[in-house]
């Protein structure tokens, strides 16, 4: 595993392989990881990347294209030698599903081996009820297996990204008490479970976004990062030396509850969730008698919904800005990506505006981190959630998704 000290000036990927007998599982892992990171490369390359022998290789290589999960490309020609024959991932050697389920919407993603987007369905509604969700969920598997017809059998598994407590601060989404209750005596992942024989992974849904931007996104380039994504309210994730970082709960990168001010006796303070969700700016629409729904597409730059979100941004920008100012104190972070369900354009004024409220900080003792955009926008969770099960399938070191910089130690076994 990669430390900070000994990390080169630009990371470069090392998955190492072992050339020991009993092997075989791990290796094809670690080839299979080489050229999702790198793309197509020839057997001589992956043997120099992976530090396995050129007949390794060659058995490895042979070995997953008769399985269907890697393919033999047409040869490079017009150079000195015998042309070089690129291998290349199998966009149908598996497949993955997504599902994010939120305060205000499900989504699900069917992706194939090499991440893209195959099929798409969505369900929105003010609040979930557990059974009405449920049994659009099991339709929609069900829909998803017809759709890859005999392919269905290399379906990986269900990757579900979802709130930790989908029933919390219900007085704030104004959710009657019993219907917010109904969601503390389900088993999520139980559930699902009992829907299919597919293996099924639970994860945060703020921590299902990192992963997106982590795997497939801007975060392949950063070692360390702390992760914002603006929903109904906003939440986050965390990397530290390019592993995704949990917490003992599963809930790390929790900005939305930091606290925005000091609290003493009588004074309970907000939360940044409070100021800086996109519930406070579909509420100041609202309470314009506007479309609160504007807060996702263009119509939020424009008039008459661009005067509210003025007012959002201001509130919302000094209150990621004191997060992202704790966070850099506590963990000595030098990036910071943002993301959100919003358009790129909005996302855009959120960075400058937080840039602009990290100016009135003083960073006297402390390195100031740098703000970036994140890539993946609305599908981040859905995607996060679909990677899991390809990671655990077929990565070397699913716990760390592996990137650049984040090197597989051979496993001597």
């Amino acid at each position: 595993m990669s430390t900070r000290a000994s990390a080169p000036a630009q990371p470069q990927l090392r998955p190492r392989g072992s050339n020991h007998v009993g092997m075989r599982q791990y290796n094809e892992r670690v080839v299979l990881q080489a050229i999702r990171l790198h793309g197509e490369l020839p057997k001589a390359d992956l043997a120099r990347l992976t530090h396995l022998s050129t007949q390794t290789v060659s058995l490895i290589v042979n070995r997953l294209i008769e399985d269907g999960l890697l393919l033999k490309l047409d040869p490079l020609r017009g150079r000195i030698g015998q042309p070089s024959v690129p291998i290349a991932l199998n966009p149908d050697g598996a497949y993955s599903l997504g599902v994010k389920i939120g305060r205000r919407g499900m989504d699900v993603l069917l992706i194939d081996f090499i991440g893209t987007v195959r099929e798409r369905w969505a369900m929105d509604y003010e609040f979930p009820d557990p059974d009405t969700l449920f049994d659009a969920l099991q339709q929609i598997l069900r829909a998803a297996e017809a759709r890859l017809g005999d392919g269905a059998g290399r379906l990986s598994g269900i990757g579900v990204a979802a709130p930790l407590s989908i029933g919390g601060w219900q007085s704030l989404l104004g959710v009657p008490p019993a219907q917010a209750r109904a969601w503390q005596e389900v088993d999520l992942s139980a559930r699902i479970a009992l829907m299919t024989d597919l293996p099924v992974h639970l994860i945060k849904d703020t921590a299902a976004a990192c992963v997106a931007e982590l795997v497939a996104g801007r975060g392949r380039s950063m070692k360390s990062f702390l992760y914002l994504f603006v929903d109904t309210f906003i939440g986050g994730g965390l990397v530290i030396d390019s592993h995704l970082y949990a917490g003992a709960q599963g809930n790390a990168g929790a900005v939305g509850s930091m606290p925005l001010s000091l609290a003493g006796p009588g004074n309970t303070p907000g939360q940044v969730l409070s100021a800086a969700s996109l519930l406070g700016l579909q509420r100041l629409y609202e309470a314009a008698g506007l479309d609160g729904l504007a807060a996702t597409d263009e119509r939020a730059l424009e008039p008459p919904w661009a005067v509210h979100t003025r007012v959002w941004l201001r509130h919302a920008s000094q209150a990621m800005a004191l997060s992202i100012v704790n966070a850099a104190c506590l963990l000595d972070i030098s990036d910071v990506i943002i993301d959100g369900v919003f358009t790129r354009d909005l996302l855009s004024r959120v960075i400058a505006h937080v840039e602009e409220a990290l100016d009135s900080h003083s960073w006297e003792g402390v390195q100031r981190p740098s703000i970036r955009g994140g890539t993946i926008g609305s599908d981040a969770r859905a995607l996060g959630g679909a990677l899991l099960p390809l990671y655990a399938s077929f990565a070397p070191d699913p716990e760390v998704f592996l990137k650049t910089g984040a090197a597989p130690t051979p496993n001597p076994a």
